[in-house]
């Protein structure tokens, strides 16, 4: 599902890299925990297997498909048919509905358009129950819903359309340990329902029993990392 082979990032005006990993694998369905603490690289990591940022150095290939050969408009319809993605501040759009934030990515990717079916308001109803969001949020503005709430708006917004890959970055940061396991068990479901790998970036190593394999970022990557530029 992602191959990675001596990929370097370093943002513009540091000399050092940010990033630089010789080698990292994630296979079809498989659920990796990439853990780290704050500032060592995660969500620059995630940045550049989605395509927002790009290599300066190395491959990434995502199903085949070397992402840093492809120039900004391919990568980007590349990440809207490939990837799913829970951003930590899940950047959740205030002026739209709960529903019309789900189903956003169908509206840029044919490909999930078609995988989520004929009804895509029924699709994106069904996700948010599977993910335990109350009835009565259904037709709220996003603006009106707790952390907990948006935050099971944004994961069902990634798993809208089967993604083959999905990324989540810190998205239990802001829940008790109960509610936070909870929620992982219901992620873990949904990627099994729509066969999606999953990579889930956190900071909590308590949560890794969840996962198929765990990886410490720190120990691949090889860079050494100014925190203030992350």
């Amino acid at each position: 599902m992602l191959l990675i082979k001596d990929l370097r990032f370093r943002w513009p005006g540091q000399e050092q890299w940010q990033i630089d990993i010789p080698d990292f694998s994630l296979e079809a369905k498989e659920r990796v925990f990439l853990k780290g603490a704050s500032g060592c690289g995660k969500s620059t990591l995630l940045g550049l297997i989605a395509g927002i940022n790009t290599a300066d150095q190395g491959s990434l290939h995502i199903q085949g498909t070397d992402l840093t050969a492809l120039k900004g408009a391919k990568r980007d319809a590349f990440r809207a048919d490939h990837l799913g993605y829970i951003f930590q501040q899940f950047n959740l759009l205030p002026y739209l509905s709960v529903i019309d934030n789900v189903t956003l990515p169908c509206r840029f990717s044919k490909a999930r358009k078609e995988k989520a079916g004929e009804n895509l308001q029924q699709e994106a109803e069904r996700l948010l129950r599977a993910l335990a969001l109350p009835e009565n949020c259904l037709n709220k503005p996003v603006t009106e819903l707790s952390i907990g709430q948006q935050q099971r708006v944004a994961a069902a917004r990634a798993l809208i359309g089967k993604p083959a890959l999905l990324l989540a970055d810190e998205p239990t940061s802001a829940l008790d340990a109960d509610t936070r396991n909870a929620f992982i068990s219901l992620l873990m479901n949904e990627c099994e329902n729509a066969g999606s790998s999953l990579l889930f970036v956190s900071h909590d190593s308590s949560l890794e029993s969840h996962f198929d394999r765990s990886i410490s970022l720190p120990e691949l990557n090889r860079a050494a990392i100014p925190t203030e530029v992350l």
